[in-house]
């Protein structure tokens, strides 16, 4: 019987601009990519109503993004490194120093940090329910996640040399992907993001107490 999968929709830009006039235009389109998006929804989005908005010719836009998953794609790549960049601020050696109440501390603060971030990108909200529900576009989250997971293992290895490298690249991982859905869901139901922080970081910190040494528990 013939395959009825369907294939993968390209995801990469056929162009980098190299001049100043085409690096306007890419972001032009990507621009009037999130505002579209944030209108209509993932569904409704298209390459047309992308070039309509930012009044440009639909051979413009395709020299650069060959249909409007590649343009989501580039917009989730953005979100995700912006979101990344919550977790370097707040996530640091100092921090495993300081026990668990330091932890549970910085957790709260990239939990909000991560929603403000979100919330202040234009379509923020809509990029990430189409990393989720897009199936072409999960790796873009999953990579993204595996990255920091990573950067995170190697932190904590570095800050607590007694414990075990694969439970902490667990946790890290699971931590990484609970902040996610929780910043979702602060989008989806009427929350108040610094009370579940603060229950979110308590839960996730209290982990940490069965790695950490007795003396370091309490910071």
């Amino acid at each position: 019987m013939p395959s009825t999968r369907r294939a993968s929709p390209d995801l990469s830009t056929k162009l980098q601009p190299a001049q100043q006039r085409g690096a306007e235009t890419f972001e032009r389109i990507l621009e009037a990519a999130a505002h579209t998006l944030e209108e209509v929804g993932i569904e409704r989005l298209s390459t047309n109503l992308v070039c309509e908005r930012a009044g440009l010719s639909p051979p413009a836009l395709y020299r650069y993004f060959p249909n409007k998953y590649a343009l989501l794609s580039e917009l989730g790549q953005r979100l995700m490194q912006a979101q990344n960049d919550c977790v370097d601020r707040w996530m640091a050696p100092d921090v495993i120093a300081g026990g668990v109440p330091a932890l549970e501390a910085a957790l709260a603060g990239l939990l909000l940090d991560t929603y403000e971030v979100t919330r202040r990108t234009e379509g923020g909200v809509w990029i990430m329910r189409a990393l989720r529900a897009v199936p072409a576009l999960q790796e873009v989250r999953l990579a993204s996640h595996v990255a920091v997971t990573e950067r995170q293992t190697r932190l904590l290895v570095k800050a607590l040399p007694g414990a075990k490298r694969a439970e902490l690249k667990l946790a890290s991982r699971i931590v990484v992907e609970l902040i996610y859905a929780t910043v979702e869901m602060l989008f989806d139901e009427s929350l108040k993001p610094a009370e579940v922080a603060r229950i979110t970081a308590g839960m996730l910190a209290s982990h940490l107490a069965r790695v950490l040494p007795t003396d370091r528990r309490a910071g």
